[in-house]
């Protein structure tokens, strides 16, 4: 393993959360956040974790985030990379089966069909390697049917009485669900969330590990790994507030 001894502190690593953290919502770092994320590089190992899979994090974070983040951690970190190369992976259709997959699939549509809610768009159900992807409104509406969607959902809870429907209909199955961004959750085996990158830095000798992310409660994508014992945690509520935090640690 790299000693990284090129950085100041090689015995840091920093993690980053992407939407909301690193990034608006779905939309593209700024190159303030680009540079602040270069110059801290020269003195910490940097890393993001984030639920999409990597070509949704290249939209956000650039073509080239690969050779701009020492750890990239895609679906959790089960599909994974360590200075560009790519890491053993995961597969949530091979844990849960054709068949119990089907089963969960046809729920989610019905209860898709049966929601009375302003707006539907396409694509419901999204999967991916290690977990999928449930949007009520559906990942095709566009940036203002979004910003719509989570005002609606914040008052109706649209989103946590989905979840609790699943959880009793699919009580017989170890998985846990999470809901992050504006119009989203993601469903994975018990395990599967964000503390799932850490088993890729069993070999590593960092002393200490921070977490940087905006949905750091209870049910939000971010809580687990923001309590993981192994990590200092940083609750944000946007860039500008990752910024700040990053410059009053490493930048005094």
């Amino acid at each position: 393993m790299a000693d990284w001894s090129d950085r100041t502190q090689p015995t840091t690593l920093v993690l980053f959360d992407v939407d909301g953290t690193l990034t608006p919502a779905r939309k593209v770092i700024s190159p303030e956040m680009k540079q602040l994320l270069a110059d801290l590089r020269k003195r910490v190992v940097v890393g993001f974790v984030g639920g999409s899979d990597l070509s949704k994090q290249k939209e956000q974070l650039g073509e080239n985030c690969l050779e701009l983040f020492d750890y990239c951690f895609s679906e959790n970190g089960l599909t994974a990379y360590r200075q560009g190369k790519q890491l053993a992976s995961q597969s949530f259709i091979g844990w849960i089966g054709e068949e119990k997959y089907k089963q969960l699939v046809n729920f989610v549509l019905k209860y898709i069909a049966n929601l009375d809610i302003p707006v539907k768009r396409g694509t419901f159900v999204e999967f991916r390697n290690g977990m999928i992807n449930i949007s009520p409104i559906g990942r095709n509406c566009s940036h203002p049917e979004r910003d719509e969607f989570e005002k609606f959902d914040k008052q109706q809870k649209i989103r946590e009485a989905f979840v609790e429907a699943l959880k009793t209909e699919f009580s017989d199955l170890s998985l846990t669900y999470s809901i992050g961004g504006q119009i989203s959750f993601d469903v994975f085996p018990t395990g599967w969330d964000k503390t799932y990158c850490l088993n890729h830095l069993t070999k590593e000798n960092f002393s200490a590990i921070h977490f940087f992310g905006d949905k750091t409660f209870k049910g939000g994508n971010d809580y687990e790994i923001y309590n993981h014992e192994r990590i200092t945690g940083h609750a944000v509520n946007s860039p500008d507030d990752t910024a700040r935090i990053l410059k009053e640690l490493f930048f005094q």
